[in-house]
């Protein structure tokens, strides 16, 4: 930064002029000897506006805690007139207009606490806050207490509750306000129809219930709302906006979304005369029954009764029969064809392995709406919404026998006892000698493996950058660490960690599915899975897996990630003998390394030391020699050890590329979208 402020033109560049991942740069002089003269006491006032604002955002500070070695905001320093102020000082992550803090820009710092924003109250030309993908919880900090602020950015967080409906009321001039990614819950507010400029609204993500506002504002081009679960009509003046910032909320309905909203009834009867026709017309059926059934008793012979009777349940039985093959004909085009011939009454039953979650039967699953996601050499795997509205992921294993009945639930009441931020729980399974169902809850925001390759083309931007991407390893790396923990006498404690067996929440924190299923599998099909993933020692129907295995697909994992590469689909680049490990390396011996790196990968400046020594860590996972191979606890240290490194000026980028993440996250690739084909 000193080199920066050798000239007299000092560079200026704000969170408040991102757009659509552009950045506008506005270069500025500091005012001459003559405009200092005509301010009374230029210097004076400037200092003490600089002590000033250093004991309002230190105050701030005091009530944040980081998990970062020192803190993010080590820089921030007393200022009490023995030292220069946040602006002269360049503060990480403030950023000012005019000697004055008009931004603050704490993304990615792994902060926690109070976000006590009463305190910086005290900044009048606050226009910008992002405190973004970091660690905070509790209910929404006090937005109304900077009535000025124009962009509020608090996107992935663990923030959780309601909004107060008049936060924004007195809010006019907020441009942006973007909450994704958290937990609140309640009404979206009304008081979000006050704020006269606003441009974009970001709720996607969170559990806000019904209607939306009737939103307005002229300027208003970015709303985005999907997977909430609200209800009723969208807003006329959000219906030409894209279909897919209003998805995940099924009882939205109207355009843009193919949902028509049932027309409301014309009555215009008054509530008294319509109360007096109702009670009218209820009185003359009454008596009109009564009188029917008075002569049908009377003149109704035996034979009679006998084939009305008849022909009543000959109806009743082709209303089921054609009820029937209605749902059948349903189930045959959502491709569930195995379901089609199913007995009158399911086999078998559901065993829940949650507390409290006893809340359907099998019937209820066979009888839910359904999508099919993937089929392969494991089984099928399908989507079910229940008549409840819930949604579960339902896995169908054909070839899972290698255990007897009690063999296999002691197994799986162990995997049900797991609890770990990093594991996606498994919900119930049930137990036929045809097949195996395990169920597990849905998660919308889709996998790892869509994310980095749901979009192809030179053109492609990922929507992960190289934070994202190294807090999705580290959790990985701590999911994996915790099933070697709590399944010690598993060779392989997962067996299948894969891009497409990692899922991503809303915050972006990784969930590791589809583990410590080996045990279960019978061994060729065992043998046949993991293309692209599998340890050397495990290859063919004669290999013998080791502790390490999981070791080796963590470093494969680790390639794609800094590569960007499918590891499956480089082994069919025609090249005999090639993996992803092997041609890592072949760059790497010819001091290529910066052709390794994923070249849609934003957020790097500054950063290719600690991306280095990532790459290394996954070579060294990826050692054929299982004697030299790092044991998984190495592995996991060297990966806690790395940070992000990222300069102040690259932070803007997770904001730039929100909006990818969004949109991406929820696009389904056949190839690789909850997969279990290998």
């Amino acid at each position: 930064m000193g080199a920066r402020r050798r000239s007299n033109t000092v560079l200026v560049s704000t969170i408040n002029d991102v757009d659509q991942g552009s950045v506008n740069v506005t270069l500025r002089t500091p005012p001459t000897s003559y405009e200092k003269s005509k301010s009374l006491d230029y210097e004076g006032s400037m200092v003490a506006s600089a002590d000033d604002e250093g004991s309002i955002l230190l105050q701030f500070k005091s009530k944040l805690s980081s998990d970062r070695l020192g803190g993010p905001l080590a820089d921030w320093g007393p200022t009490n007139g023995a030292g220069p102020g946040p602006c002269a000082a360049n503060w990480t992550g403030v950023r000012c207009k005019r000697g004055r803090v008009s931004t603050l820009q704490l993304e990615n710092m792994g902060l926690s606490g109070d976000v006590s924003l009463e305190a910086l109250a005290g900044l009048p030309d606050l226009r910008s806050l992002s405190i973004s993908n970091n660690n905070f919880r509790g209910p929404i900090p006090n937005l109304s207490a900077l009535p000025e602020l124009k962009f509020a950015y608090l996107w992935m967080n663990r923030f959780s509750g309601e909004v107060p409906d008049g936060m924004f009321a007195a809010m006019r001039g907020l441009k942006r306000l973007w909450l994704s990614q958290n937990n609140f819950s309640g009404r979206i507010p009304s008081s979000l129809t006050a704020p006269r400029k606003l441009s974009q609204l970001r709720l996607d993500g969170n559990h806000f219930d019904g209607p939306i506002p009737e939103l307005w504002q002229p300027d208003l081009n970015f709303v985005n709302v999907s997977y909430n679960n609200l209800q009723g009509p969208i807003p006329v003046r959000l219906s030409a906006m894209k279909a897919a910032w209003f998805a995940g909320n099924p009882d939205l309905c109207g355009a843009p979304l193919s949902e028509e909203c049932p027309k409301p009834s014309k009555k215009k009867l008054s509530s008294g005369l319509l109360i007096a026709v109702i009670l009218i017309a209820v009185a003359a059926i009454l008596v009109l029954v009564g009188l029917v059934s008075f002569f049908l008793r009377r003149r109704k012979k035996p034979t009679e009764t006998v084939a009305a009777t008849t022909t009543i349940s000959n109806q009743l039985q082709t209303n089921k029969t054609a009820t029937i093959k209605h749902l059948e004909a349903d189930r045959m085009e959502l491709g569930l064809v195995e379901y089609h011939h199913r007995p009158a009454e399911p086999t078998g039953k559901l065993s829940f392995l949650v507390e409290g979650r006893e809340d359907f039967e099998l019937e209820d699953l066979l009888r839910a709406s359904a999508e099919a996601l993937g089929n392969g050499n494991l089984g099928s795997s399908y989507k079910a919404i229940l008549l409840s509205g819930q949604t579960v992921i339902v896995k169908r294993f054909k070839e899972m026998n290698a255990m007897g009945k009690e063999e296999f639930e002691e197994h799986l009441r162990t995997l049900g006892r797991l609890s770990h931020p990093n594991l996606l729980p498994l919900l119930a399974y049930c137990y036929r000698k045809e097949d195996k169902m395990l169920i597990t809850n849905y998660n919308p925001s889709g996998s790892l493996a869509q994310m980095l390759h749901g979009s192809h083309g030179p053109s492609r931007v990922s929507p992960l950058n190289w934070p994202l991407r190294l807090k999705i390893i580290k959790g990985v790396a701590r999911g994996l660490a915790h099933l070697y923990e709590e399944l010690p006498t598993l060779i392989v404690p997962h067996g299948h960690l894969k891009s497409s067996n990692v899922l991503l929440n809303p915050q972006c924190e990784p969930l590791l599915t589809d583990y410590a299923l080996m045990p279960m599998l019978n061994r060729a099909l065992a043998a046949e899975a993991m293309e692209g993933y599998k340890a050397p020692e495990c290859a063919g129907q004669h290999g013998k897996p080791c502790r390490k295995s999981d070791v080796w697909s963590l470093g494969i994992l680790i390639l794609e990630i800094l590569t960007g590469k499918f590891p499956a689909s480089h082994l069919k680049q025609g090249r005999a003998g090639t993996d992803l490990a092997r041609w890592v390396n072949s760059v790497v011996r010819e001091e290529w390394t910066g052709e390794v790196f994923d070249t849609s990968m934003k957020g790097t400046k500054n950063c290719e030391g600690e991306m280095l020594k990532l790459l290394q860590v996954g070579m060294a996972c990826c050692e054929v020699d299982v004697g030299k191979r790092l044991e998984l606890e190495v592995a996991m240290a060297r990966i806690e050890n790395l940070k992000e490194k990222e300069s102040d000026a690259e932070n803007s980028s997770i904001i730039s590329d929100a909006e990818a993440y969004s949109s991406k996250a929820m696009t389904t690739e056949d190839e690789i979208s909850f997969s279990i084909n290998n």
